[in-house]
């Protein structure tokens, strides 16, 4: 059964119901016959002739009829309540019916969204048309009743305007349902775009997804540009069918007073077409063509069944809810880093081969001992194969960069060549340009002057993406399995092996086994900021890129803890570190340290730029250790990870950090934790003893 049959069948069911209607707007028909009728015999048969009172007494009569016409107004109300509500009834079942016997995924919005604009839209819809006949009747026997010469006037206009709109009125409603289909899949796409843009940018699939919303965006601006046009053809049939009429009374009152229409006729058919037919004209154009359309629209969408293969597959595998996401193989970092603040969902950014990410098919590892095999493949094959020997990993060249035309530089032409291989940590106060520096080495800034060069291509071309990785302070992890986020800079799922053997070397391997294993989904606002920390960390090591860049990426760990994560990336053969350092340790681990301070800038070694560096002397200040500390025991930090044993081979560390060229004799380390100053000169978290990587190690600086 079609739409219309239903409809007629509907109509035919409910006639006491159509009776009712007509009766009560039968009184706005008579307050419509005498705003015309009233005036012309007030003024033949009164004012002209001489007769006030009798004038009189006939606006008195139109004006009796307002009330009159209110009250029928009023109770149409009523019935049409009762003609649309048994819709919406009916629409509220078939949509439960649906959803319940189809798994229609659509029934929640079509029964909280979609019944309601039906039955709002039908109400208006059957108001306006009403409105109009009735109105239309009143006025067309009210110039009937003056001169029915003035019938040949104004009908063939108003007739006209009329047929003029109802041919425009399906390929209104097609291009409507055009415009809502646009609008509709837009807002789906938004809906899932939005929430799940940090996994779009994490996963480098930003230029995939801004290219289908923008197609999504073109196809609904189209589709609103094609309903604007048809629009154009109402304001005609407006104006042919209200306006028009007027013009022809104006143009033809001498033949019409020649033929014995009366002034008061004439003066009354101008009341009709402009109170009654013109107003009755406009509401029916502008509401059935816009409510009209849509409710048919709606309509066809909540009656018509669900064809097989619309209808909504059984779901299998993980849940659907979560987003899922393929990261192109060129793609590098992302703006995702300068999320780092929001430490639920933050962003890491770097080289994104394709990748498994949330709702990926991705290998799972067998359960088993979370012990890497002894003959497991190294995890850095890929590293020395990447990073050409003669060619510097980075090299800036007179890097001058400024957050505003106006602003003082926060990099003034800074210089660096940093070999392969180097291990290079970045220091110096706070807004002194060291997450700057990241950024622009990650190509998310690009230098007011100068270069930035990241295996000998520019940072902020396409060609440098696929050899670094930025991991910020707040750690990006999403809801896919702990193998997922390990590899998801990995073109292919990443073996078991070779995962253990990853978790072993950064230190993950106790918080691997308190997930459950590779193969475990990982719930990231279950995970503390140092987990989190590690996690990135871990998935950073896997990556092929040869240049990584650690922004306080290891923050939220316990010294040992970053020791040992600093460790692993440093013996990674033929990568390159480089770290945004807050502990004086990280420092001495470093083979160089850049000192940044606007145009005072400083490189070298720790006991160099100690001789030559009254920033970095000032940096380090005087700091102890607590030997005290057994090994092992977990540091204290503002949200502790999972802490590393210490490497076997480090040496035990020393109480104190000064010049070789100091007589003073240094101070006895104190047991109890040192109130602490980290790198960048900001009051820091207090610790009583430092990672043992380098002679000399030692906790922050105080």
């Amino acid at each position: 059964m079609n739409l219309r049959t239903g409809a007629l069948r509907f109509l035919r069911a409910r006639w006491p119901v159509l009776v009712r209607l007509g009766v009560w707007s039968l009184l706005e028909s008579g307050q419509t016959f005498l705003v015309g009728y009233a005036l012309a015999r007030a003024l033949d048969a009164g004012f002209l002739a001489g007769h006030a009172r009798t004038g009189l007494l006939w606006l008195g009569a139109a004006g009796l009829a307002v009330p009159a016409g209110a009250y029928g107004t009023g109770r149409v109300y009523g019935v049409v309540a009762a003609l649309v509500e048994p819709v919406r009834d009916r629409l509220v079942g078939r949509v439960v019916a649906r959803g319940v016997r189809e798994a229609d995924a659509r029934s929640l919005s079509g029964l909280t969204q979609q019944v309601e604009i039906a039955r709002d839209t039908l109400a208006g819809v059957v108001m306006v048309s009403r409105a109009f006949v009735f109105t239309a009747v009143g006025a067309l026997i009210g110039l009937f009743s003056l001169a029915p010469l003035l019938l040949a006037v104004v009908v063939p206009p108003l007739a006209a305007g009329v047929a003029l709109f109802a041919v425009t009125l399906r390929p209104l409603a097609r291009r409507q349902e055009a415009f809502l289909t646009a609008d509709e899949a837009l807002a789906g796409q938004l809906g899932t775009v939005c929430p799940a843009l940090r996994d779009v940018t994490a996963g480098g699939a930003e230029e995939l997804v801004a290219a289908d919303t923008g197609a999504r965006v073109d196809a609904e601006l189209r589709a609103s540009r094609s309903l604007a046009r048809w629009s154009v053809a109402r304001v005609a049939a407006l104006a042919v069918g209200g306006e028009l009429p007027v013009l022809l009374l104006l143009v033809t009152a001498p033949w019409l007073l020649r033929r014995g229409v009366t002034p008061g006729a004439l003066l009354g058919a101008l009341a009709y077409v402009t109170q009654s037919l013109l107003p009755a004209l406009q509401n029916l154009v502008h509401g059935l063509g816009t409510s009209g359309s849509r409710l048919t629209v709606v309509l066809r969408r909540l009656t018509t069944p669900l064809s097989p293969s619309s209808r909504p597959a059984p779901q299998d595998g993980p849940d659907p809810r979560t987003p899922a996401t393929t990261a192109p193989a060129d793609t590098g970092t992302s703006s995702a880093a300068a999320d780092a603040g929001n430490p639920s969902a933050p962003a890491d950014t770097g080289s994104r081969p394709a990748s498994a990410v949330p709702g990926s098919p991705s290998a799972p590892p067998a359960p088993g001992s979370l012990s890497a095999p002894a003959d497991a493949p190294p995890v850095t094959a890929d590293v020395t194969a990447r990073a050409p020997a003669p060619v510097a990993a980075l090299t800036l060249d007179s890097v001058t960069f400024a957050y505003g035309p106006a602003s003082e530089p926060v990099l003034d032409g800074v210089d660096l060549s940093l070999p392969a291989g180097g291990h290079l940590v970045v220091v110096g106060p706070s807004g002194a340009g060291k997450s700057t520096l990241t950024a622009l080495v990650a190509g998310l800034l690009e230098p007011g002057r100068g270069v930035v060069r990241v295996c000998g291509r520019r940072a902020a071309g396409p060609d440098a993406r696929a050899s670094r990785v930025l991991i910020p302070q707040e750690a990006y992890v999403h809801g896919g399995t702990l193998a997922e986020n390990l590899g998801l800079f990995r073109p292919h799922p990443v073996p078991e092996a070779e995962l253990l053997k990853a978790a072993e070397a950064v230190g993950l391997t106790d918080l691997m086994r308190k997930l459950g294993g590779p193969a475990e989904r990982v719930d990231p606002a279950a995970l503390s900021a140092g987990e989190r920390q590690l996690i990135a960390l871990t998935r950073a090591y896997l990556s092929p890129a040869p240049l990584t860049l650690l922004d306080e990426a290891t923050c939220h760990l316990d010294p040992e803890a970053e020791a040992r994560a600093e460790g692993a990336f440093a013996a990674r053969p033929g990568g390159t570190l480089v770290i945004v350092a807050h502990r004086i340790s990280s420092a001495r681990r470093a083979d160089r340290i850049l000192v940044l301070d606007g145009p005072r800038t400083a490189c070298g070694s720790h006991d160099e730029l100690l001789r030559t560096s009254a920033l970095y002397r000032d940096l380090v200040g005087g700091w102890t250790t607590d030997d005290t500390t057994p090994a092992g025991t977990p540091g204290p930090s503002n949200d502790p990870a999972p802490s590393a044993p210490r490497p076997a081979d480090a040496p035990t560390p020393a109480a104190t950090a000064r010049p070789a060229d100091d007589p003073t004799p240094p101070p006895a380390a104190t047991p109890g934790p040192a109130h602490s100053r980290d790198l960048a000169g900001t009051p820091g978290r207090a610790d009583t003893r430092g990672p043992a990587a380098a002679p000399g190690a030692a906790g922050p600086v105080r």
